[in-house]
């Protein structure tokens, strides 16, 4: 049933036309993984790679959040990756508000399916949705960051955990520190 919804949901996001994105894409990028998937980690936004080959996180990103989930003994064939943006921003811009307005309920209808007891967040405006979608306050993500956020209410018992996005490591060869410190905390939860 439940992957009957999701595929059905996934045929939807194929075929999307709600902002102009579906305009300049490749291909649709649904996410992929477990649909039984207890951690569910959310991007931004597919980039280059993922457009061309249709699936998240497959570019150098990809290849160390790889490296991150070998660290705790995840594969990615047991979790849930997704995007709050199903397709590319020209030039890997920063999504716009009306382009997460229109996407992210296919990203709400996701979680919903396949209810994760973890969702993680990759970088800023996964971060800032999810905050917001839950009832919490974002903040910036040197503060919030690994971080574990426990969420309670009649229908769901969930943990948001804030991480920097992998890119950042990069970029920036100190964050890879900060994301392996980080990433332990989800192993642990």
């Amino acid at each position: 049933m439940k992957e009957k919804e999701l595929l059905k949901l996934k045929e939807k996001v194929l075929k999307c036309k709600k902002c102009d994105l579906y305009k300049t894409k490749t291909n649709c990028v649904f996410g992929e993984g477990d649909f039984n998937a207890k951690i569910m980690f959310v991007g931004e936004a597919p980039g280059r790679n993922e457009d061309l080959q249709g699936k998240p996180f497959v570019g150098a990103a990809g290849k160390f959040l790889n490296e991150l989930l070998d660290f705790i003994g995840l594969r990615r064939e047991e979790i849930f990756i997704t995007n709050i943006l199903k397709c590319r921003p020209p030039g890997n811009r920063n999504p716009k508000s009306n382009e997460i307005k229109a996407c992210t309920p296919y990203l709400d209808k996701q979680i919903e399916l396949i209810k994760p007891k973890i969702i993680c967040t990759l970088g800023n405006f996964a971060t800032s949705y999810i905050m917001k979608k839950f009832g919490l306050e974002p903040k910036s993500m040197g503060k919030i960051h690994g971080k574990i956020f426990k969420i309670k209410n009649l229908t769901q018992e969930l943990k948001i955990i804030p991480l920097y996005h992998p890119a950042a490591a990069i970029y920036n060869p100190n964050m890879k520190k900060i994301l392996l410190e980080d990433f332990k905390k989800i192993k642990s939860s």
